[in-house]
């Protein structure tokens, strides 16, 4: 039996050792793949000079290289704008602030995630300090977690940064953001970045109500009770007096008349999220103060037509394209189409039509950068 064991321990010891090798291997190619993007951002910086300027441009010929050059990083690693940026920044760091680290991603001791970890925190130290910060902390690299890894590295950043934290947050502040994020079964996750301080008084307010409405016969968990509070509190707004109807939350849902009509249980369809179940479609339809008529095909349920043809968009069709778009429709770009024009593929001015097959949402960097760096908008 011990010969057994010992058997099956050292298979699975293998196997792990396969794993690990793996792992490696993977790391070392996250390392020839920052080398090439650093060695591409380079060469766009080297040639930028010889970019031609129109009089409307607003950009230097430097903007305009590094617009290119994310844009055309993301287009090929079909990933969002901003996460091309973030990886080029990532690359020249790794290239040209942080070599031990980048030998340990070439040499596979640690993982990207890892290098990441150490890229992210190293960018608001001055350059002189980053020796230091490399030094002291690329050895946990290699046996922290990455979360760990992170905490460590933020406690060594506050030891190591020249500059007071009420300095840097004052600057941090600026770049405050939410957001919305997919997830599955028509859930989406809401969050929110701001000052720490605010964060945790949000959370604590809204964990104090749940538990002020928690009774014997509430069944929900403190959670959810504090999940569905901060919904109303946003939903229905804040008005004097209190928690009231001061502010309505609008969402446009898109649902089949069949569906509508409860003989069919084809999903709804919720604008910046997709398909919702049809019991929230309904109730969400019950509740509309009115309806926009779209005509599809009865099998496929394209959309075939929702108005006139002609020079200006009309009202329907623009509502129908933000509807069918959802995002900006430069590759990678994931701005929502509520804050984008429509813009014509093939110029009105060069006997484009004002089609839905000829018209898309651009944001205003992407318009920009499309059109040549002047618009046609419509």
């Amino acid at each position: 039996m011990a010969t057994l064991v010992s058997t099956s321990q050292q298979q699975l010891g293998l196997l792990f050792d396969a794993v690990a090798a793996a792992d490696q291997a993977i790391a070392r190619c996250f390392a020839v793949r920052a080398e090439a993007v650093d060695r591409a951002r380079r060469f766009s910086a080297a040639q930028a000079g010889s970019i031609p300027l129109s009089l409307q441009s607003r950009w230097s010929r430097e903007e305009l290289a590094q617009r290119e050059l994310s844009s055309e990083l993301a287009a090929t690693l079909r990933i969002p704008e901003r996460t091309a940026e973030t990886l080029l920044a990532e690359s020249q760091a790794l290239a040209e602030h942080l070599p031990a680290t980048r030998a340990a991603l070439a040499e596979g001791r640690i993982s990207y995630r890892h290098a990441q970890a150490i890229v992210q925190q190293s960018w608001s130290i001055p350059e002189e300090g980053l020796a230091a910060f490399e030094q002291a902390l690329l050895p946990s690299a290699e046996h922290l977690t990455v979360a760990k890894l992170k905490h460590k590295a933020r406690l060594l950043r506050e030891r190591l940064h020249p500059e007071t934290i009420t300095a840097r947050r004052a600057r941090s502040i600026t770049d405050r953001t939410s957001g919305v994020t997919p997830e599955y079964d028509g859930m989406a996750t809401l969050f929110l970045t701001t000052g720490a301080e605010l964060v945790q008084a949000i959370f604590h307010r809204a964990t104090d109500l749940a538990a002020s409405l928690q009774g014997p016969d509430e069944t929900r968990t403190l959670t959810q009770v504090r999940t569905d509070v901060l919904s109303d509190l946003l939903i229905h707004g804040v008005t004097p007096t209190g928690v009231g109807t001061g502010v309505k939350a609008t969402v446009q849902v898109t649902v089949p008349v069949l569906t509508l009509l409860g003989h069919s249980e084809e999903p709804g369809y919720l604008e910046g999220y997709g398909p919702i179940d049809p019991a929230t479609a309904r109730d969400l339809a019950s509740k509309a103060p009115s309806f926009t008529r779209l005509l599809t095909h009865p099998e496929t349920g394209v959309i075939l037509s929702v108005g006139r043809d002609r020079y200006k968009t009309p009202k329907a069709m623009r509502r129908f394209l933000r509807l069918r778009d959802e995002t900006c429709r430069f590759p990678g770009c994931n701005r929502p189409a509520r804050g984008a024009e429509l813009d014509h593929s093939h110029d009105w001015g060069l006997l484009g039509e004002t089609a839905h097959d000829n018209l898309a949402h651009l944001c205003t960097l992407c318009r920009y950068r499309h059109k040549g760096h002047y618009s046609d908008v419509r």
